[in-house]
């Protein structure tokens, strides 16, 4: 983080510091007393929401600025898709087969790091086990740094052990974290998944057929899993989207098919955004 500039004003950390080692007293005891920044109660209200988006807003935006990360290639995937070594464990025959998507996923984001100078093509993930685990894990294997964009959860919230330190954040609002997937993303990755991939992948698919967010490398791994779950076809029929919202995103199989889809990705006409996005 960078240090507070230098200003003829006392420094926050200072008064702090200084608003700590007072005389005890009645007056310097109660809540009231605290500076309002330094005081969790008081930041933890219903009424300071807004101020607390904010911070979620600011503090990974600044921290990524700091480390001169410029542009991301987003991975979304499942929490609960077992590594090969693990498919053992896995609670059903699906999950079991979906393993080799982690292996996909782990060396996508290390070919994908190859490419990396430490700015651009920076792996980020949800930072959590399964698909995500093995996003931190490809990068890391490369040399590289990744992001992850932890969020508390009562399961799945302690961040995997790939991710490079100084860029692991945690989150409490979903929506921010969910900007700042997308802020400085170059290509959306969508593996197998739950619900939260398929919020994910829905939202930000809808940012990109609405023009809100420039339109950018979308890649569904594993063909046979999404046309399972999801009649992409029928909703084309129905006319509840267009016909030309499917070429939107790409189906591919393999680490390698999916460098190549994004290498290839500029011979596709993009779709403008709007501005002030």
């Amino acid at each position: 983080m960078n240090k507070d500039r230098r200003s003829p004003l006392p420094s926050a950390h200072r008064d702090i510091d200084a608003a700590t080692h007072v005389r005890d007293t009645a007056q310097t005891r109660s809540p009231a007393y605290r500076l309002a920044f330094a005081d969790p109660d008081f930041l933890c209200r219903d009424e300071m929401r807004s101020v607390r988006l904010q911070l979620e807003l600011h503090k990974p935006e600044l921290e990524l600025q700091q480390m001169g990360i410029e542009g991301t290639i987003v991975m979304f995937g499942g929490a609960r898709i077992p590594a090969p070594a693990n498919r053992d464990r896995a609670r059903t025959e699906t999950l079991a087969g979906l393993s080799v998507f982690y292996d996909e996923a782990r060396e996508f984001a290390r070919l994908m790091t190859l490419r990396s100078d430490g700015r651009d093509n920076v792996i980020v993930t949800g930072g959590g086990p399964g698909v995500m685990e093995a996003g931190n894990r490809g990068a890391q294997e490369a040399g590289g740094k990744s992001i992850g964009l932890n969020i508390v959860l009562p399961h799945e919230q302690a961040p995997n052990e790939y991710v490079t330190p100084e860029l692991c954040f945690n989150f409490h609002y979903f929506a921010i974290r969910k900007m700042h997937f997308l802020m400085r993303a170059k290509a959306i990755c969508v593996f197998p998944g739950g619900f939260g991939t398929l919020d994910e992948m829905f939202e930000s698919l809808t940012l990109i057929q609405t023009g809100r967010m420039e339109r950018v490398p979308f890649l569904l791994f594993g063909r046979a899993f999404w046309e399972r779950i999801i009649n992409w076809e029928a909703l084309a029929d129905a006319g509840t989207i267009s016909a030309e919202d499917l070429q939107l995103f790409r189906f591919v199989e393999t680490a390698e098919e999916a460098i190549a889809v994004i290498d290839s990705w500029g011979d596709c006409a993009p779709r403008e955004a709007i501005p002030g996005r």
